[in-house]
């Protein structure tokens, strides 16, 4: 799909990609090997502001998935600003970290956040493999981070 079709897109669902993160230490944004591309950790900011705590002590379930909704939006905006939309062909895998008290176990759920604004956006080439994890703790206090792997056209 062409450029306009996402940029379209993201206009007709109110929507706004925020400015790309930079890197917090020694890394690339992206890193691309051969036809994908392997995108560093998204944490889930709304608005600039990071949601931080653990989900089910600190946060709620809905500001969680608002978080990994952010989350999502930051990789659409990497995708535009480090790989291009003409060069992007879909979404490969999602690897969601939800940083949760103990007794929390709706972990997918708040990923689900990030993987519903990647389909709505890219629409089948935001179909993903998808793993959910829930840890402990998270850079920053980050609710949740969020990492890609795009395929990209060749050349």
């Amino acid at each position: 799909m062409s450029a306009h079709v996402f940029e379209n897109k993201i206009r007709e669902l109110g929507l706004t990609l925020p400015e790309p993160a930079k890197p917090a230490g020694i890394y690339q944004p992206v890193a691309f090997a051969g036809n994908l591309a392997f995108l560093s950790g998204q944490l889930g900011r709304v608005n600039g502001t990071l949601i931080t705590g653990k989900v089910g002590k600190d946060i709620d379930l809905q500001r969680a998935q608002e978080a990994a909704k952010g989350a999502g939006l930051h990789v659409l905006s990497l995708i535009q600003h480090q790989i291009g939309w003409a060069k992007f062909k879909r979404i490969v895998k999602l690897s969601g970290f939800v940083q949760v008290d103990p007794s929390f176990t709706d972990i997918s759920a708040v990923i689900n956040g990030a993987s519903e604004v990647l389909a709505q956006v890219l629409g089948d080439a935001g179909s993903h493999a998808r793993t959910s994890v829930g840890v402990a703790s998270l850079p920053q206090n980050s609710a949740i981070e969020i990492d890609v792997i795009v395929e990209v056209h060749p050349g």
